[in-house]
């Protein structure tokens, strides 16, 4: 009497394997070509509905990109959007670094010391839930209103999140280094200064990336209650007068000139880590 096969079940008649595809591919790259039009693709095709339904809406309330651009350009002739976005990018800049200077040595020292984390882990998560444009009233009372409460709404909005996402990544260090590094002779500020440090670089420059967008819409909502100058201030004059069109051309700035600084944090990244990214 014959055998019954012992069939794998890779090979079983009854297991059907996926087709080998190039746009489903599961933690694969794609073709730089593919990967180049589906870029191009998600600029075109809303660029697209936009203007479908710009024709068909009134154009006092949903404005045609022709006519955004041509507000874009008007701002620019008359110098008010170079003269907004300096001031934006300013505030930003300002603020979220002076955050950043804090939140990189504080974040280091909870990941790598419980006694800090115990320390300070409770009242910054605390902190961290209480929404930042809610302490814009006791920052102009106390502050006044210039340009130190809108830097120091940025500073406070994004200091927490820059130091626990930084926190966690110290936490994350394999074990196994840490322990290596002491076997092969290394005292504790070693194993701290060149190991753990060099370790988060990436963590820390991708958590700084990811935070910069929380400051950039903080910087809007500064500006949105109290500004002489900036594109949110831009924004608040174009809705009084009902002009969307300049209103849909402050946000395009606002996207693209955040969209240059996620670039920029790229490029630090691929240029300064070069082992940590693909």
């Amino acid at each position: 009497m014959q055998k019954p096969q012992n069939l794998n079940p890779i090979e079983s008649p009854s297991v059907k394997a996926l087709k080998p595809t190039i746009f489903w591919r599961i933690s694969e790259n794609i073709p730089a070509s593919l990967n180049w039009v589906l870029m191009v693709l998600s600029i075109v095709i809303p660029l697209c509905l936009w203007w479908v339904f710009a024709l068909i809406l009134n154009s006092r309330f949903l404005p045609t990109p022709p006519q955004v651009l041509q507000a874009g350009f008007k701002l620019w002739e008359n110098g008010y959007l170079v003269e907004d976005a300096i001031a934006s990018i300013t505030r930003v800049t300002i603020g979220f670094f002076l955050g950043a200077l804090l939140a990189i040595p504080l974040g280091i020292s909870m990941g790598s010391f419980a006694s800090i984390r115990a320390l300070t882990e409770p009242l910054i998560g605390i902190l961290r839930y209480m929404p930042a444009p809610a302490f814009i009233p006791l920052f102009v009372l106390y502050l006044g209103i210039d340009e130190a409460p809108k830097i120091m709404l940025i500073f406070i909005g994004t200091l927490f999140f820059n130091t626990l996402m930084i926190m966690d990544a110290v936490k994350f260090v394999p074990r196994d280094l840490i322990e290596t590094s002491y076997t092969l002779g290394g005292n504790r500020q070693q194993v701290f200064t060149q190991v753990i440090i060099p370790a988060v670089i990436p963590n820390i420059i991708d958590a700084l990336r990811i935070n910069m967008a929380a400051a950039w819409n903080l910087v809007v909502v500064a500006e949105l209650i109290a500004a002489e100058v900036g594109l949110g201030k831009r924004i608040v004059i174009a809705q009084k007068f009902l002009r969307t069109d300049e209103i849909f051309a402050c946000l395009i700035v606002l996207g693209l000139i955040g969209f240059a600084i996620d670039l920029s944090f790229r490029l630090l990244l691929k240029t300064t880590c070069k082992w940590a990214v693909d």
